[in-house]
């Protein structure tokens, strides 16, 4: 899911982005097949708080074709090199009677420090629903983006999911938790913003395994 981020200069924004395949935490969530994004974004003036919209086709071998998820949180500058991005998400399911099944709530929390060396991000998403399962869920992320050259930008990131109950969720019959590296070249051209990812997961299913991911997307304020 794609969140807002202190990068929205004007009040309102939209994103329009298209990718080879959408995967979520190394996890593809379109059968490793393209996948078509978009999200509008509101920002309460100088506050930092903002609210948004993202949405996505998915396929998970059902009916279920589209998440639509909402979003409300507070991005704050607390020094000339710290940062903390706070708030709440919602993500829904449509496409068939029971797609709603897999509704949930996740609490996230981002802190960012920029240094001579790049930006480093330490990220935590906590869910008590995961997937609708009742199941507790965290995820923690370490990322560190470096400049290579203007407008060229590399960005390293590992991350670990894990199930608080194994018994209600589960990855791969019984992995209570997996890992996520991603690798993630970023530049633009011409307004659109392009990013060609590397990432792979220690899951041993055929939709988390290693993967080169491109995505192009615009963004629009306004």
């Amino acid at each position: 899911m794609v969140i807002f981020s202190e990068s929205t200069l004007a009040d309102w924004s939209t994103t329009v982005k298209g990718l080879s395949d959408y995967t979520f935490n190394g996890v593809s969530q379109t059968q490793n097949d393209p996948a078509l994004q978009g999200s509008l974004d509101y920002s309460f003036d100088d506050t930092g708080m903002y609210a948004g919209t993202w949405a996505s086709n998915v396929d998970f071998g059902d009916e279920t074709n589209l998440e639509w998820d909402v979003y409300f949180g507070k991005y704050a500058q607390l020094s000339d090199t710290l940062s903390v991005d706070y708030g709440i998400a919602y993500y829904s399911y449509h496409g068939q009677s029971n797609s709603s099944d897999g509704d949930y709530f996740e609490a996230y929390s981002k802190f960012g420090y920029v240094s001579d060396l790049g930006k480093t991000e330490l990220n935590f998403w906590y869910s008590w629903d995961y997937f609708g399962t009742g199941a507790g869920h965290v995820i923690s992320m370490l990322a560190h983006t470096i400049e290579l050259a203007p407008n060229h930008m590399l960005r390293a990131s590992f991350d670990i999911s894990n199930s608080l109950d194994g018994n209600k969720f589960a990855w791969d019959g019984s992995n209570k938790s997996y890992k996520h590296y991603r690798l993630a070249y970023q530049t633009s051209l011409a307004g659109f913003d392009i990013v060609i990812a590397a990432e792979n997961t220690s899951l041993n299913i055929d939709t988390a395994d290693e993967r080169i991911v491109l995505s192009v997307g615009r963004t629009f304020s306004f």
